[in-house]
């Protein structure tokens, strides 16, 4: 397969920004695209200010700065993609406008161009079945801010061609990013494997165990470097929120991806976090507001052991390997280490012990160990040796 050097990216905001500076940085030629002349003059100057403080800072040289914002053109039209050796997509999260955008593409260009969505939830494969050629469709999940999170989700549809998904993985690591492969699953990696940080913050508050400051400085305790309330205000409750919900709905209502009623009661009162000023927390000029929590025992291992079952799973039903799990979730989340090298270091039965723990006292199947856990706890194995 050649290489990608004449990339497209759909969609001027903040993502498809993001992606078109990626790839120019890596040195290909990119055709942006939006229908909004608007949308991509700010694209233009937040990449300026963008470049120009780089230069100030002395991480680029001028001339590089220069050399890569001339890499990107800048259209209103598809038809200029036609030369493109790949497109991604970085538009509306909904399947049937996605859908048709790449039936759209798949006229314009060449038959060995790489069609990618940047989907963080829908399935590449029910969006790769709406095409003539779905076996050059593929996911490329790239985090926020692209430029600066290591982490791309590398998602072959169950249609595409087995070649093109370890040529997206040498791409992406030939553009600076840290690739980890993903099962079409929901959620794929990231969004499944972190629901607990939420999930079972949310069910500690609702129990009265501790407080939303406690709950956060337990987590911080840990080395994250922010806790759950800080993270969701901070991406913002309509968002998670909905990630949730789809999530849930997409495992045919499993307990454990069970949305709150308290977030979801956030949302209903346009609580939703830092862009409105408030949501957990207060802000006053984008600083959050109120006192610093204290630990509290129990409570960063509860969430931990959700977490590390939950990436157990994931290697169980095949999602990922262990150490492509452990690399997203340091990588896309910035998580202070890696999972499943984390349950290791706890030791398997201990990890096994917490959740049985939980089990009895609640009689809940979302406290319900992996079956990978139980072999390995037998078999005396970890995940890494």
């Amino acid at each position: 397969m050649k290489a990608w050097n004449k990339v497209g990216v759909v969609g001027a905001g903040t993502m498809g920004s993001g992606i078109a500076q990626i790839a120019a940085q890596a040195g290909c030629d990119v055709i942006l695209v939006d229908s909004s002349a608007e949308a991509l003059q700010r694209s233009r100057e937040k990449l300026a200010k963008v470049f120009a403080r780089l230069v100030e800072k002395g991480r680029i040289a001028s001339d590089e700065s220069e050399s890569v914002q001339q890499r990107i053109t800048r259209v209103t039209t598809l038809e200029s993609l036609a030369p493109c050796d790949m497109v991604i997509e970085a538009i509306v999260e909904d399947l049937a406008i996605k859908t048709t955008l790449f039936q759209s593409l798949e006229g314009m260009v060449s038959e060995d161009a790489v069609l990618a969505t940047n989907t963080s939830s829908l399935s590449v494969t029910a969006l790769a079945r709406g095409c003539t050629r779905p076996e050059r469709v593929i996911g490329l999940h790239f985090f926020n801010p692209a430029p600066l999170m290591a982490l791309v989700e590398v998602i072959p549809a169950l249609q595409t061609e087995a070649d093109l998904a370890r040529h997206a993985l040498a791409q992406m690591a030939a553009w600076g990013k840290s690739p980890a492969l993903a099962k079409d699953t929901p959620g794929f990696i990231v969004n499944r494997v972190a629901r607990p940080f939420y999930s079972e913050a949310l069910r500690i508050l609702e129990e009265g165990i501790a407080s939303v400051e406690d709950i956060d400085a337990s987590m911080r305790a840990q080395g994250f470097r922010m806790g759950p309330f800080e993270l969701m205000d901070l991406i913002g409750h309509d968002v998670n929120y909905a990630v949730t919900s789809t999530v849930h709905a997409a495992f045919y209502g499993d307990s454990r991806y069970r949305p709150s009623h308290t977030q979801r009661q956030l949302v209903a009162a346009n609580w939703l976090g830092r862009k409105r000023d408030r949501g957990f927390y207060t802000y006053e000029g984008g600083v959050r507001q109120g006192k610093e929590g204290q630990h509290v025992e129990g409570v960063a291992e509860r969430i931990l052991a959700m977490l590390m079952n939950e990436a157990a799973d994931a290697v169980f039903w095949q999602v990922a390997s262990p150490a492509d799990i452990d690399t997203a979730m340091q990588k896309g989340v910035n998580y202070p280490k890696g999972l499943l090298a984390w349950a290791d270091s706890w030791g398997i039965q201990e990890l096994i012990n917490i959740l049985d723990s939980l089990r009895q006292r609640y009689g809940e199947e979302r406290y319900k160990v992996s079956p990978l856990l139980r072999d390995m706890a037998r078999q005396g194995r970890t995940f890494f040796n």
